[in-house]
């Protein structure tokens, strides 16, 4: 009885670990990290668009 007590609470600990890691990467996909979140930004878009402007002409 023991023997079940002690695998049942490790499956439902296995349980919230696998909740907790696809939590995770669910936000890791939303926020890029590092540069690629700042090269998204739409103030960094306008900078390149004005480079790429200024090099045409």
């Amino acid at each position: 009885m023991l023997g079940g007590l002690v695998g049942a609470s490790a499956a439902v600990a296995t349980a919230r670990r696998r909740r907790d890691l696809t939590r995770r990467r669910r936000a890791r996909l939303e926020h890029p990290p590092g540069l690629a979140a700042f090269e998204d930004a739409p103030c960094y878009r306008e900078l390149v668009a004005e480079d790429e402007r200024a090099a045409e002409g």
